[in-house]
């Protein structure tokens, strides 16, 4: 379905922090530049009829200060918005609330950088047991539907997508994905033997496995 590699180097991944009113935040940050206008790339993510070609079914209004749900997933309101440039909406799951922005910009003659910066007060217990990869790991499967949306131009196809995470070439993917994950944490500070071994939670969560694989620093 993707070229794992590929897909995995062509991200960029950050680890940081944010202090907000309520405390301080953890950030994480993913980047990717697609071969499509600025205008496509803000369509395929901003459009209802758009969005769940690649990603999930929407509802709700998607305008500034305008509510919205993801079925099955996350909902929220629409803070910011500034078309084609960026948007920022609370991210509301599981009785919790954190905060996603989307910023688009130009790159190249035909090319857009897309970056996601997910914010969220996270427990300072599960976060020392999964990492960033917790939630980045998700946002990185979530952009293989975009990227083959905005190349073929058509609806990906969620049985597909379903079967290909489970096999053995999606099991690869989260497992470098996670990987990758690591790198930016201990990049950001924190100890390699910790890092890997939240690393190693986070795989085993999202691929399912009852034990998780030696952590590798």
């Amino acid at each position: 379905m993707i070229d794992v590699t590929q897909q995995v180097s062509a991200v960029r991944r950050q680890v940081g922090t944010r202090v907000l009113e309520a405390g301080e935040a953890r950030v994480v940050t993913l980047a990717q530049t697609y071969a499509a206008p600025v205008e496509d790339v803000w369509d395929a993510c901003t459009n209802p009829e758009r969005i769940p070609r690649w990603f999930l079914p929407v509802s709700g209004d998607l305008r500034l200060h305008g509510r919205y749900q993801l079925e099955g997933n996350a909902g929220g309101t629409v803070e910011r918005c500034d078309p084609p440039k960026s948007f920022a909406a609370t991210w509301e799951y599981g009785g919790e609330a954190s905060w996603i922005e989307v910023r688009l910009s130009a790159e190249g003659a035909a090319g857009t950088r897309l970056e996601l910066e997910h914010t969220a007060h996270v427990d300072d217990e599960f976060w020392d047991r999964f990492g960033p990869g917790a939630v980045g790991v998700g946002w990185d499967l979530a952009l293989i539907g975009l990227v083959l949306h905005l190349s073929s131009g058509s609806a990906v196809d969620p049985a597909q997508v379903q079967a290909w995470t489970v096999s053995p070439e999606g099991r690869a993917f989260v497992t470098a994905s996670s990987e990758r994950w690591r790198d930016a944490n201990i990049a950001a500070g924190t100890a390699p033997d910790a890092a890997g071994g939240a690393a190693a939670r986070t795989t085993a969560f999202y691929t399912g496995t009852e034990d998780p694989p030696a952590a590798e620093a």
